[in-house]
């Protein structure tokens, strides 16, 4: 088997180290650092490069090794080396594994951080818990695989649960990953709040948007929009639910509405709400433009926003399944516990 059969052909390296000596000498020019955004963005791609490389040229030696080991099995059998070769195998098939879905993440946008949104479906207090769970679920995820979140509006259930929460996620590529979240989920379990123990089905949507890089001009016209102040409640810290410093931003046109509370002052909150929005907006034109190609295709296509990507189903048995790839497992709760980088890995690799 050759190398490039074995690290999937997908990876030119040429052009990754060309990206690489481009974006040096970017980074040389005079006034780079005047932009403090946009200079971050680029030295965070040009890290990545780095990284993606150097895994690239380690796992090319380390391929390299192993065959040259194999061809000396074929000369000379040994114990030593076989054991050898056994034992650097699941370091390598992991490692291959890694760069597989590194050269997946090649969308436009799918290094940009994410905004992450759960809102329960009918059902009262069953789909208000769900959306509880997603969140636990989402927030195990991002502490096991180094993504960092922030809760920017959650708003509580009347009896238990959420009506709606806000995850604002930085990592490298976030959006690459959460994206593969966005639609609704479902539920089956017996219910906690039934005292006749029957089970019910709940749903649940994830929308995921990605924060737009603030040099994206998007015109919202202050005609447009209404801003409303509240006290916050849930984060934010000491005071948090004596002062109006929450916000709440309505946009006409589009019927969006975005909230933000997790900073302590008002102003602070509205920058925050109005990136939201800005990227909700950019997020929605381009979703346009994606349909529009569809249909001049002749695809027929939905938003993922409404239709059901996965089920997890806990009574009468356990499973986990994803519609969109299939891909299934029995081990409900270490899905529920974060463990949902399989399917977002099968997702990916139906590209």
């Amino acid at each position: 088997m050759t190398k490039s059969c074995l690290l999937g052909g997908h990876f030119d390296i040429t052009t990754k180290e060309s990206q690489i000596k481009s974006l040096e000498n970017t980074m040389n020019e005079p006034g780079f650092w005047d932009n403090i955004a946009k200079a971050n963005q680029t030295n965070q791609e040009l890290s990545l490069l780095k990284k993606e490389t150097s895994l690239y040229k380690s796992l090319s030696q380390k391929i390299k090794d192993s065959e040259e080991i194999i061809e000396l099995l074929e000369l000379d059998y040994s114990e030593d080396l076989l054991k050898e070769l056994e034992d650097n195998l699941p370091t390598l098939t992991n490692e291959i594994a890694e760069l597989e879905i590194n050269t997946l993440l090649n969308g436009e946008y799918d290094n940009f951080a994410c905004y992450l949104e759960i809102h329960p479906g009918a059902g009262g207090t069953e789909s208000c818990d769900w959306a509880s769970i997603l969140l636990r679920m989402y927030e195990r995820f991002c502490d096991k695989n180094d993504f960092k979140y922030e809760v920017m509006e959650e708003q509580a259930g009347e009896e238990a649960g959420l009506k709606s929460v806000t995850l604002h996620i930085t990592g490298n590529f976030a959006y690459g990953y959460f994206k593969c979240e966005k639609g609704v989920h479902r539920l089956v379990r017996i219910s906690p709040f039934d005292s006749n123990k029957r089970r019910h089905t709940s749903f649940a949507s994830v929308s995921v948007v990605p924060e737009i890089d603030q040099s994206i001009n998007i015109e919202i016209k202050e005609e447009d929009i209404r801003i409303d102040t509240y006290c916050a409640s849930g984060h934010g810290g000491q005071g948090v639910n004596t002062t109006p410093s929450a916000v709440r931003i309505t946009h006409f046109p589009s019927k969006i509405v975005v909230t933000c509370q997790n900073e302590r002052s008002q102003l602070q909150n509205k920058e925050q709400a109005m990136k939201v929005l800005k990227s909700k907006l950019f997020n929605l034109e381009q979703e346009k433009k994606e349909q529009e190609l569809a249909k001049l295709k002749g695809i027929s296509t939905g938003i993922d926003f409404g239709s059901q990507i996965r089920s997890y189903v806990l009574e009468p048995y356990k499973m986990v399944k994803d519609t969109r790839s299939g891909y299934e497992t029995s081990e409900a709760d270490k899905v529920l516990d974060g463990d949902i980088k399989p399917f977002i890995e099968s997702i990916l690799k139906m590209k």
